[in-house]
């Protein structure tokens, strides 16, 4: 059966187009930060902290109709224009690739890069998503038989989300916190619509900001960060 689950897994990635699959990340596979050294493997069903898992994923059932809810089945979108919609406001200004080419360069290159460091570690772990687990239906249906077959642990919206979160705050530190809740929401999202635990969200940002971490040590990165950081300086003075 494990066998089964890991061919699924594979054929899952390969079919998966995500709109920045063209954009050269800034680290291989080989460079990304190696979940499985330093991140704890999920809990079992048998396990305490499981408990918690189950606990929050019927939580997460409760906000579904509620306006938090809707924002969760919105925040299944991972697109460029997507991110670049809900953190314009906690950004303070609007980002596009009209009025901000140089921070949607960058935030594109970031989410290739926490695409290979999300499917290196999923590949490493293969946990049964929540929905599956429970077989219960999702209010995000037309992600169900895609991601059926894809780890649960950890979250990958959360990796990208959480990733541009510490991008950006760091572009803009005067609005870290506004930026920083909006990306930390993303992530809770998933528990609502039920695609992840909370543990597999908890831990993508544990992953996240080690890849961040790891980001700094690259010179592409660092020039384009610094490019992204003059360019919002002179959009800055330009609403004065």
């Amino acid at each position: 059966m494990k066998k089964i689950y890991n061919v699924l897994f594979i054929l899952s990635l390969l079919f998966a187009t995500p709109c920045f699959a063209e954009v050269t990340p800034f680290l291989t596979a080989d460079e990304v930060p190696t979940a499985s050294q330093f991140l704890p493997l999920p809990p079992k069903t048998t396990d305490a902290a499981f408990y918690n898992d189950w606990m929050r994923y019927e939580w997460g059932k409760t906000m579904r109709d509620t306006e938090r809810g809707k924002q969760a089945i919105e925040d299944a979108s991972h697109t460029i224009e997507y991110f670049s919609k809900i953190y314009s406001e906690p950004f303070g200004l609007t980002i596009s690739k009209e009025n901000t080419p140089e921070i949607v360069a960058l935030m594109e290159r970031v989410l290739a890069t926490t695409y290979v460091c999300k499917d290196k570690a999923k590949s490493q772990f293969m946990r049964i998503r929540p929905f599956v687990q429970f077989h219960e239906p999702t209010p995000v249906p037309q992600d169900e038989e895609k991601l059926s077959t894809n780890s649960s642990y950890p979250s990958g919206h959360t990796t990208m989300g959480w990733g541009l979160a510490l991008v950006l705050a760091e572009i803009n530190p005067e609005r870290q916190d506004e930026i920083l809740k909006r990306g930390y929401e993303y992530g809770e999202s998933r528990v609502i619509v039920g695609f992840h635990y909370q543990s597999d969200v908890d831990h993508a940002r544990v992953l996240t900001s080690a890849l961040i971490n790891r980001l700094h040590a690259n010179d592409e990165f660092m020039t384009e960060l610094q490019k992204a950081k003059a360019e919002f300086s002179r959009q800055k003075a330009l609403l004065k």
